[in-house]
């Protein structure tokens, strides 16, 4: 399983979505995430994936690709 489907995974079980509207290009607002949504969403990531976020949730996450990149920068800075 990718990251994609991993988070995909999560949107669909926590917040109602269908796949069909978690395209990569999906954008966050569009499908009904907020930035209180976009909070929760990385307790969720940091549980799935096993990582820490530290800091600040980051901003610029628009789309479902850029918390897929993401993810993928916080994994590969996992020890």
């Amino acid at each position: 399983m990718n990251t994609l489907q991993a988070l995909q995974d999560i949107l669909i079980r926590d917040y109602g979505l269908t796949r069909e509207r978690l395209s990569a290009n999906a954008v966050l607002t569009e499908i009904g995430l907020d930035s209180l949504s976009v909070l929760e969403l990385m307790f969720k990531i940091e549980d799935r994936f096993h990582v820490t976020i530290s800091g600040d949730t980051p901003t610029d996450l628009v789309t479902v690709n850029d918390v897929v990149r993401y993810i993928d920068k916080l994994l590969v800075t996992v020890p």
